[in-house]
């Protein structure tokens, strides 16, 4: 992922290849069009992968065209973001967050 290209958006079977087995620590935004609270996180979240992208990998997984993921997960409200580091749960928070305490769960990443 280069610079300013935003983040990735990552499908049930891309999942494993993209966030789990990356190279480098990764933010799984769990969205839905329709969710308003996700629509409120998105533009912090693409601020954050201008700002970070070259240190932290930013995808994004639509719940309602990639239901296993979330499933697998415990994802039971959204928007939910999980960051990943050598394939494993690091941090998560759920809901409509402010741009600080997602900045500080990339910054704890690092």
């Amino acid at each position: 992922m280069g610079e300013g290209t935003g983040p990735i958006a990552v499908t049930d079977a891309s999942f494993q290849k993209e966030v789990l087995e990356s190279g480098q620590p990764t933010i799984v935004d769990f969205w839905a069009s329709w969710c308003g609270p996700c629509r409120m996180i998105g533009p912090i979240f693409e601020e954050l992968c201008t700002q970070y992208s070259d240190k932290i990998k930013f995808a994004k997984v639509n719940v309602d065209e990639n239901p296993k993921t979330p499933a697998s997960y415990g994802v039971r409200g959204i928007p939910t973001l999980i960051m990943f580091k050598d394939g494993k749960i690091f941090d998560q928070v759920v809901g409509a967050v402010p741009k600080s305490q997602l900045e500080n769960i990339v910054k704890k990443a690092l």
